[in-house]
């Protein structure tokens, strides 16, 4: 396999190497994975699906891709070529595909320091494929995603052996780690991770929930003294704070961020720049009722560099790999109801799908179903997305 950047999903996926034995070969690997992309591009969700649309489309499909053999695969073809496909290299041509999309993402997921050092917001965090694992093999993928636009950078599949946080120290081990800001949620609060960042050169803003209880209740008792009374007490905490409202799906939430230095020379955490207090009152417009949670952060991030409001946001933008990510896999591409459970083809699915999803977003389209239905509306322009000519 090459090393170059790819500019088209197909020539990602034309460059993911055959597994297969000489012998026997009916249809060249990379019109088998054309074919499987093109139809999950137009929303196909299941093996069976994707089978009867390529036969539904197969004339069309000869003609422009022109097989040697002038066929289409079988339902059992495309199983086996999913199964047996090297997700390791799969992954690698995705990723980089994807890392070029970034070129046409603009500022998402960017913040601008005061010295005008320019940050990329990227989240880490793991999800379980339900479909594939209630057939007794776990599949959990831990996956590395830039902040607001979701390009899926990397990811990676964990099993009993090799857990979230494994995985997670794999993923930040072959990223490149400066210019950035990761962001985790609690599973990955620790001094090994947080090091592993600032050796790569990277910024992180690590959560503190009570899964670590002795250290959230130490940062929580030195909280209950703020807002410091007078010179001294605000000499000593260096406290500042900010409010941030936002308004939308039918509530209005209010985040008071409290920030202080004092903490920094306690704590073990490499280059701690500031522990903050994040407190979010939540009121629900239909039901009047009031919601309010509490949690804890440490960064590298100190106030010289950023403002509390762009802590705030790349706190917010961490959520991007549910809401843009995980979510969109779950309801548009119907992972958690896919029952392929077989040998490669469930974390194969998920990296077509996390690459498609990609180029949907990249190309305007901020509803999955709405891509998938233009895209079903001709052979021809799903074609030419993926970067396939149809003349």
């Amino acid at each position: 396999m090459s090393t170059i950047n790819y500019t088209t999903l197909a020539e990602a996926l034309c460059d993911t190497p055959d597994p297969r034995s000489e012998r026997g070969r009916s249809y060249e690997w990379e019109y088998l994975l054309l074919v499987i992309a093109a139809a999950m591009l137009t929303g196909e969700k299941t093996l069976k699906g994707i089978s009867q649309w390529v036969i539904a489309q197969g004339q069309e499909l000869k003609a422009i891709l022109k097989p040697k053999k002038q066929r289409v695969p079988s339902l059992a073809t495309i199983r086996r070529t999913l199964c047996n496909v090297s997700v390791d290299m799969l992954e690698g041509v995705l990723t980089r595909y994807q890392r070029m999309l970034e070129q046409e993402s603009g500022d998402a997921g960017v913040i601008v320091t005061r010295q005008g050092e320019i940050l990329h917001g990227q989240s880490l965090d793991g999800k379980t494929v339900c479909g594939a694992s209630t057939h007794g093999k776990l599949v959990h993928l831990t996956s590395l995603v830039r902040h607001e636009s979701g390009l899926v950078f990397d990811q990676i599949q964990t099993t009993v052996k090799l857990h979230e946080r494994r995985a997670a120290e794999i993923l930040l081990g072959r990223t490149a780690l400066k210019g950035t800001v990761t962001t985790m949620d609690a599973l990955h609060t620790s001094l090994k991770q947080a090091r592993q960042i600032r050796q790569g050169g990277g910024e992180y803003i690590l959560v503190v929930k009570r899964n670590q209880r002795t250290l959230y209740e130490d940062i929580e008792a030195a909280f209950t003294a703020l807002p410091p009374k007078g010179t001294c007490e605000q000499e000593f905490w260096d406290y500042a704070s900010t409010t941030v409202n936002r308004r939308g799906h039918g509530r209005t939430d209010t985040y008071f961020i409290e920030s202080t230095t004092a903490l920094n020379r306690y704590l073990e955490f490499p280059d701690t720049g500031q522990v903050i207090r994040r407190t979010r009152r939540s009121l629900d417009h239909h039901t009047k009722q009031l919601a309010v949670s509490v949690e804890y952060l440490i960064t590298t991030l100190d106030r010289t560099r950023v403002s509390l409001e762009q802590i705030e946001q790349l706190r917010r933008w961490h959520w991007t790999i549910e809401n843009v990510v995980h979510y969109p896999r779950d309801v548009s591409f119907g992972e958690d109801r896919c029952q392929v459970r077989s040998g490669n083809a469930p974390q194969a699915m998920a990296a077509l799908r996390n690459a498609i999803a990609s180029l949907l977003r990249i190309e305007g389209w901020t509803s999955l179903p709405d891509g998938f239905r233009y895209c079903s509306r001709s052979l021809q322009t799903t074609l030419h997305l993926m970067g396939i000519s149809a003349t």
